[in-house]
């Protein structure tokens, strides 16, 4: 496939549109191969191509040439060479950039002079190609700086179904397109691009599906988020009309990020001292949105004390904010409650991102749940003690109900772990092991299931309550890693400790299993909100 993009913006290869246009020739490279796919693009701002002068010397003569020797003659050969035209540029006044005009009028020795009616229900009279450009096929891609762009590209449109003929053309059209040059913003864009990429492979193999055209038209942002980015951005008091710090400009920007949703009824109050600058401003959190506060008329619930430049890098994703803070770059004092769950609070206003709708009737599993793991061991010391004959029935009932009952849910290496060891047992006392035996190891088995995770592998722990802390991004949290890691060793200990308290006291078995893990409950709760805040405070 032969592929001419014509970069209409002036930025060139720094393009927002331009960034969608790699995407989408990515996305019909990964479809068809390397070696099948040939690029040719023309830059508008590097290309000499002046104003046509409306002579028609290019309609008098009988090869079409015209009067202007520069870059157009061998745009026109590129455009008879391409099997695909892809036209990039972003949206200037509603239309096309100056440069790109004066491409698409220099077009002209394209055409023959005589008139033809047209068939397509395009205006009236049109004239016949010059060269055979059957078969050729066009795409539209643009940006815009609007929070849409439904409503804006009338005057596009109008342009390229005259040219193209309506419906004869694939568009990708994108609002907010300057929030991909914004690096703090990565995780948002690049979800876009991954779906212009996706276009990219299913215009490859005929056209764009209707469902990923309308993916396509998702906002990046919710319309308010945007403009209030949008806005600060310019670093200008919009009551002051004054320049203002770089970095309340930029607390501005990420005030515009929260997500009134997550307002739970307690009034925070965010705190963003930026240690370099001697700059401190706070973003109230409310029910209808966040403020930013100056002049220090607020107090603050959370404190972050951060260099500017660690909490850009941190926001550009440069650096994790957890291993910042674990590194002592930043500190944070109050209420830390907020610092746990900053994506819920910060996410933007919308919990998808683009492309990442979840489908109807999607199967993905719900997260692990820990009763999984538990109700095996529980069912084999409560059933073993209570009736040594029917309790390894029981147990295997309740193993069995229990694997059904989570099936739905992601199972981890320890439910595995717990249902093999606890069938081992039950195997062995169906063989005729003593149950003190079988009690002991079981007490052993499982604390060391704790111990050893917390010293060698991902904690235990750590797998199950990973759904309250972000998922899966948790477990890349060396905080959330380190107390999870704390916790299991003292559940790890506690458990060898009943296990010995097992072996010296055999028939107060039942009311070590009930008492000894009393205080290493107590102390789950308590460390797993004091200890991530004591790192914090550094």
């Amino acid at each position: 496939m032969r592929i001419l993009v014509i970069n209409g913006s002036p930025k060139g290869e720094r393009s927002n549109t331009y960034r969608l246009t790699q995407a989408f020739i990515a996305g019909i490279t990964e479809q068809l191969g390397k070696d099948a796919v040939e690029v040719l693009t023309v830059e508008t701002s590097k290309a000499d191509i002046r104003p046509c002068l409306g002579c028609f010397t290019c309609w008098r003569s009988e090869e079409g040439s015209c009067c202007l020797h520069d870059d157009m003659a061998s745009v026109i050969e590129s455009r008879v060479w391409a099997d695909v035209t892809i036209w990039s540029f972003p949206l200037y006044y509603f239309s096309v950039p100056g440069p790109l005009k004066n491409l698409i009028d220099r077009q002209l020795p394209m055409a023959l002079p005589f008139m033809e009616e047209r068939t397509d229900g395009m205006g009236n009279g049109s004239h016949p190609s010059r060269y055979d450009m059957a078969g050729k096929r066009t795409v539209v891609i643009s940006t815009c700086g609007f929070f849409t762009s439904e409503g804006n590209y009338d005057g596009v449109h109008s342009l390229f179904d005259h040219l193209c003929g309506r419906g004869n053309y694939e568009e990708i059209l994108c609002g907010q397109g300057e929030l991909f040059r914004v690096p703090e913003l990565h995780e948002r864009t690049d979800a876009y691009l991954q779906r212009v990429q996706h276009a990219g492979s299913e215009f490859a193999q005929g056209g764009i599906s209707h469902e990923t055209a309308e993916g396509l038209k998702e906002l990046l942002f919710p319309r308010q988020t945007f403009e209030a980015m949008a806005d600060a951005s310019w670093g200008i008091s919009r009551e002051t009309g004054e320049a203002e710090d770089e970095a309340i400009s930029f607390t501005r920007q990420m005030a515009a990020l929260y997500n009134p949703a997550s307002f739970d009824g307690t009034q925070r109050v965010l705190e963003m001292n930026y240690t370099d600058r001697g700059v401190s401003c706070c973003i109230v959190l409310g029910a209808d949105g966040a403020t930013v506060v100056t002049d220090g008329s607020v107090s603050p619930t959370t404190s972050i004390h951060t260099p500017y430049t660690v909490w850009q890098e941190i926001a550009q994703g440069k650096v994790s904010g957890v291993d910042a803070l674990a590194q002592h770059r930043y500190s944070v004092t109050g209420d830390f409650d907020l610092m746990m769950h900053w994506d819920e609070f910060f996410g933007g206003g919308d919990d998808d991102l683009p492309g990442q709708t979840a489908t109807k009737g999607s199967t993905a599993a719900k997260p692990p749940v820990m009763l999984a793991m538990l109700i095996p061991w529980v069912a084999f010391w409560t059933a073993m003690s209570i009736s040594p004959t029917m309790g390894p029935m029981i147990t295997i009932i309740a193993c069995a109900v229990t694997t059904l009952a989570f099936s739905r849910h992601e199972r981890t290496v320890y439910d595995t772990l717990s249902l093999a060891v606890i069938l081992g047992l039950v195997a062995a006392s169906l063989a005729g092991a003593p149950l003190a035996t079988l009690l002991l190891v079981s007490f052993i088995a499982f604390g060391l299931m704790w111990l050893v995770s917390a010293l060698w592998f991902t904690p235990l722990s750590a797998y199950y309550v990973k759904g309250s802390y972000g998922g899966d991004k948790a477990l890349r949290n060396v905080i959330y890693i380190q107390t999870n890691r704390i916790i299991c060793l003292v559940w790890g200990i506690t458990y060898l400790v009943s296990a010995v308290a097992a072996f010296v006291a055999p028939a107060a078995t039942p009311v070590i299993s009930e008492l000894l893990p009393l205080p290493a409950a107590i102390f789950t709760v308590v460390f797993q909100r004091w200890y991530p805040a004591h790192v914090a405070r550094g």
